[in-house]
């Protein structure tokens, strides 16, 4: 039995498994949040789909996204990420990730942590709208302009509002399933 899926999604069994398993899944993992939100940054220009596909080449290329290591890369390492084939070798991209490393660093010091941070921006619970077609959905929302006001000021690059608006749907901040895909429906019908 086929089922209906949000209309942005291919038929690759990766990109189906993204959508049915994380895509709009609430996540408040510190770390995998930072990470997300790295991986959002790379996307900027590209499709989601060239980062999903490069997503693990990414974590082993960044050190699993650790910002304690990555707050320390040097010339050296930035060289090395730039003939890394397996990455999106843009030297502004990679440079804001080591930047950003940093800035999370800084938020996790003064507010005990990223995802209390980050999530405040959605009020602090999922944000669940009520779209009907792929059209209806904006590609930024005061809440992404907020949020991507907030880390600029701190420093952040690479986090403009559609930046952090595919972010908050990303990371389950915001349920932006369709009203027709499944996801929505089997939602429904746990309440």
């Amino acid at each position: 039995m086929e089922v209906t899926r949000c209309a942005w999604v291919n038929g690759d069994p990766l990109y189906i498994a993204y959508h049915d398993k994380e895509w709009g899944q609430p996540l408040y993992d510190d770390l995998k949040l930072f990470e997300l939100l790295m991986l959002e940054g790379m996307q900027a220009g590209l499709s989601w789909y060239t980062i999903l596909k490069k997503r693990e080449s990414f974590r082993s290329a960044f050190d699993g996204f650790d910002p304690e290591r990555i707050v320390r890369y040097d010339e050296a390492k930035i060289s090395e990420l730039m003939n890394d084939s397996g990455i999106i070798r843009n030297r502004l991209k990679i440079e804001s990730i080591i930047r950003n490393a940093g800035v999370y660093l800084q938020i996790c010091r003064e507010k005990g942590g990223f995802a209390e941070y980050i999530w405040s921006f959605a009020g602090g619970a999922p944000v669940v709208n009520q779209w009907t077609q792929r059209a209806d959905v904006p590609a930024t929302t005061p809440q992404s302009d907020e949020m991507s006001k907030a880390l600029k000021k701190k420093g952040m690059k690479f986090v403009g509002s559609t930046i952090c608006y595919a972010f908050m749907q990303s990371s389950g901040m915001v349920n932006d399933h369709t009203l027709d895909c499944f996801c929505r429906k089997n939602e429904l019908a746990l309440k």
